[in-house]
C-alpha cells in the first residue's frame, strides 16, 4: 500500500499501528510505476494540491484521507481524480482497517478486534 502525504514525520491516515506493509512517501518521491503497482493508495488530502500537478491516471483503490472534518470542498476534488472513497482520518479505522488487509492480503489482522466495532460499510460521506 501507498502513502502519501507531504507532512514529514505525520501519521495522517493512523495506520501506525496496523501491521499492513506499506510505503509512505511525499508527493514528488513516489513513481508512476509504485502508484500503479501499489494494491490501495492513501492520500492526505494536504497533499491534494501537489499531487495533482503530478498528473497521474485515474486508477482504482484511490482513498483520500481527509485531516480537517469541516472542509466540504474534499468531495467534488476527490471525486475530480477518482477517489473511491473519502475518510476521515481517526474516525473509521475499522473500515479502513479491513480496506487495507481486503487490498493486501495481509494475513496479520487482529480479525476480531476489527470486526467487533461495527460493519464494513464504508463510513458515511464515502463515494
Amino acid at each position: 500500500m501507498l502513502v502519501i502525504s507531504d507532512g514529514a514525520g505525520e501519521d495522517p491516515v493512523g495506520l501506525r499501528e496496523c501491521p499492513v506493509p506499506r510505503l509512505d512517501l511525499p508527493t514528488p518521491l513516489f513513481s508512476a510505476a509504485e502508484y500503479q503497482r501499489a494494491p490501495l493508495v492513501l492520500l492526505d488530502d494536504r497533499s491534494y494540491a501537489a499531487f495533482t500537478l503530478r498528473h497521474m491516471p485515474t486508477r482504482p483503490g484511490l482513498i483520500v484521507v481527509l485531516a480537517d472534518a469541516d472542509d466540504a470542498t474534499v468531495y467534488p476534488r476527490a471525486a475530480a481524480i477518482g477517489a473511491e472513497a473519502v475518510v476521515r482520518a481517526g474516525e473509521d479505522p475499522a473500515w479502513l482497517h479491513l480496506r487495507l488487509h481486503d487490498a493486501t492480503g495481509c494475513r496479520y489482522a487482529h480479525w476480531e478486534a476489527l470486526l467487533a466495532r461495527g460493519p464494513t460499510d464504508p463510513p458515511p460521506g464515502s463515494n
